[in-house]
């Protein structure tokens, strides 16, 4: 490879660091074609996208981005390939899904959201990790349960009050 294409393909893996806040770290080495072409479909499905790369052109794209991957540096040796989501807890949870059938991907390491992560015994805990739109539903029906039981008391109140003066009613005539 020139000296031009290494330096075009670690800009353009400069600017994919740039675009995500949720970068995992993987190896995928020793995976057959079969296993491999499935792996790729499920994180097409998934929305994922599969990258194998080099570790030199990936630590240099590193220090070119504006993000500290610096704890991230140890896990570059052996064969790596990065997995990029919108989503902070998809590719831990396509790993886990994926790893039923299959050895591999192991995690290497992770940066979700600003937090390095290493080790493949960070996946249970990036899995549990919630995303923005699970958050945001959370919070929705934190805020909706309250409201519901207001509205529950002022209808179950209502009820009684109108029971008290249907009696009243009745008894004067």
């Amino acid at each position: 490879m020139r000296k031009e294409e290494k330096s075009q393909l670690i800009d353009t893996l400069t600017e994919q660091l740039q675009n995500s806040n949720n970068i995992y770290i993987t190896d995928i080495s020793d995976l057959n074609v079969e296993v491999t072409s499935r792996l790729r479909r499920l994180c097409f499905k998934k929305d994922v996208k599969l990258i194998v790369v080099k570790n030199t052109l990936l630590r240099k794209a590193m220090e070119r981005s504006d993000k500290d991957f610096s704890g991230l540096y140890n896990t570059l040796k052996g064969a790596t390939s990065i997995m990029l989501s919108e989503v902070n807890n998809e590719p831990a949870k396509l790993i886990k899904e994926f790893r039923r059938t299959s050895a591999k991907p192991i995690l290497k390491g992770a940066y979700v959201e600003e937090m390095s992560f290493v080790g493949d015994t960070s996946l249970d805990m990036l899995i549990s990790i919630k995303s923005k739109n699970e958050l945001i539903g959370d919070i929705i029906l934190a805020l909706q349960s309250p409201a519901k039981n207001v509205i529950s008391a002022l209808q179950s109140g209502g009820q009684k009050l109108s029971g008290v003066l249907k009696t009243l009613s009745e008894r004067e005539a």
